[in-house]
């Protein structure tokens, strides 16, 4: 499923509404108005209703979302109905408590793959996952893993970058202070938290 012209800023409050429609069904709560929906994550509920019209109707009026049925919407919108593999390069801090987070598999992402530097972290594993040599980077066409995962220091980067978009890596979660460069139709989604830390003792 394919869809056009959706603003991104939908886009990205897209895993929020999945987020609390999942709590909301493991509390096995069956239907939800926009009003309380918005109550329980913290928007507007008029943002809610427009977020989600991009996509059809998903409510009944008078009776809200149907639990079960918006999740199936959602995942399918985000492409999150059927598991979807990353590469995570940089076995360090970061990406080791990557490793370890347990979530992933909640929202149908799994690292399959794990790539280093370090000769003393190739080929053990960590959390189940074995680290293997950079030079098999190569190899994730082959391996149906379309996602990855940058972890290194700011200088590698760039090259990292260069090499998942020539094992066919269609898109790129950057954990690395520096920004990269790629083809137009591969995406780039940046977390830099160290500059995201550095606003807040402006709001204190």
């Amino acid at each position: 499923m394919r869809y056009h012209k959706i603003p991104d800023e939908t886009i990205k409050r897209m895993p929020t509404y999945l987020r609390g429609a999942m709590r909301l069904s493991e509390q096995d709560v069956k239907s939800i108005s926009s009003k309380e929906l918005a109550a329980l994550l913290g928007v507007n509920p008029w943002q809610i209703r427009k977020d989600f019209s991009y996509f059809g109707e998903f409510g009944t009026p008078g009776v809200g979302y149907n639990i079960e049925k918006l999740l199936t919407h959602i995942r399918k919108i985000l492409k999150l109905d059927v598991v979807r593999k990353a590469a995570l390069v940089g076995a360090g801090n970061l990406g080791s408590a990557l490793l370890a987070f347990p979530r992933f598999g909640t929202y149908s992402l799994e690292i399959a793959a794990a790539f280093d530097i370090d000769k003393r972290k190739i080929g053990k594993k960590k959390h189940g996952v074995l680290i293997e040599n950079i030079s098999a980077i190569k190899t994730l066409g082959q391996r149906s893993i379309d996602l990855g995962i940058i972890s290194v220091p700011r200088g590698a980067a760039q090259e990292i970058a260069d090499k998942l978009v020539e094992a066919g890596i269609r898109g790129i979660l950057n954990l690395s202070p520096q920004h990269v460069t790629v083809p137009k139709n591969v995406k780039v989604i940046t977390i830099d938290i160290a500059k995201g830390l550095a606003r807040l003792p402006y709001y204190v």
